[in-house]
């Protein structure tokens, strides 16, 4: 082997990556998966076979289905496609605020401020440019959608979610760089029914960030130290898209 060879940094650091513990953070998707309720079940088409020399099939969805990552220009006008994103975006350290517990007890539970600052207290100050998602194991509801959608007599949904002074604190006196959650949206289901809008949802996109909604796996990554890698195809003018996201543990 030659000098260049084994002095190469990336490779050294590619064989550190592969003896770590990966953690798949995607829901496996299809037609009778739960989803945002504004949209159509998803179609899948068979439209060659074997038979035929060859097997293909056709998707048909929103942009917005499954494990998804969200472009800014989704909510705020003349903010960044998802084609715009750069690749350095997207892998980021991680961080992961565990409110499962609460979240269980009270399935309206919102993350406040004060939530932010305990959890400091026993993992040390949130650093900038971070990954920071909130654990409520509202994925491991999946692929139930009655359960995921969680209605009461009246219809309603009852969803945790981020409230947006947290979100505004993290940003603003923690300068993060993007979010992700296990449900449909940013904001709980609550605060979307009193606002009459996703608050939250366009304070976040507004940063000229992405989010990444309906994660999964939370449960087995520490509150620090993971790596985030969230990494989608490249459609033009996309506002979104269905991505696959994974850790990498310490």
């Amino acid at each position: 082997m030659s000098t260049v060879e084994t002095d190469n940094e990336l490779l050294k650091a590619f064989e550190v990556l592969q003896k770590k513990e990966w953690v798949d953070l995607t829901h496996t998707f299809g037609p009778n998966s739960p989803h945002f309720s504004a949209f159509d079940d998803a179609e899948f088409t068979t439209l060659f076979t074997h038979d035929d020399g060859f097997f293909a099939q056709s998707f048909q969805f929103p942009g917005q289905y499954g494990t998804h990552i969200d472009a800014p220009i989704h909510f705020v006008r003349n903010k960044r496609y998802l084609e715009e994103l750069e690749l350095k975006e997207l892998v980021l350290p991680l961080i992961v605020i565990d409110k499962s517990k609460e979240a269980e007890e009270n399935n309206d539970y919102i993350l406040s401020v004060d939530d932010v600052l305990k959890f400091e207290e026993e993992h040390g100050k949130i650093e900038a440019g971070t990954f920071v998602a909130l654990r409520t194991d509202w994925g491991k509801r999946w692929p139930d959608k009655e359960a995921f959608e969680n209605k009461d007599e009246e219809g309603n949904s009852h969803t945790p979610g981020w409230g947006l002074e947290a979100l505004k604190f993290l940003f603003e006196e923690r300068q993060i760089k993007a979010v992700g959650h296990e449900t449909f949206d940013t904001d709980a289901a609550v605060d979307f029914h009193k606002n009459g809008s996703l608050v939250g949802e366009y304070y976040v996109l507004e940063q000229d960030t992405f989010q990444v909604e309906l994660l999964t796996n939370l449960d087995k990554l520490p509150a620090k130290g993971a790596v985030i890698f969230n990494i989608s195809p490249k459609p033009e003018k996309a506002t979104g898209f269905p991505v696959r996201s994974f850790a990498i543990l310490p």
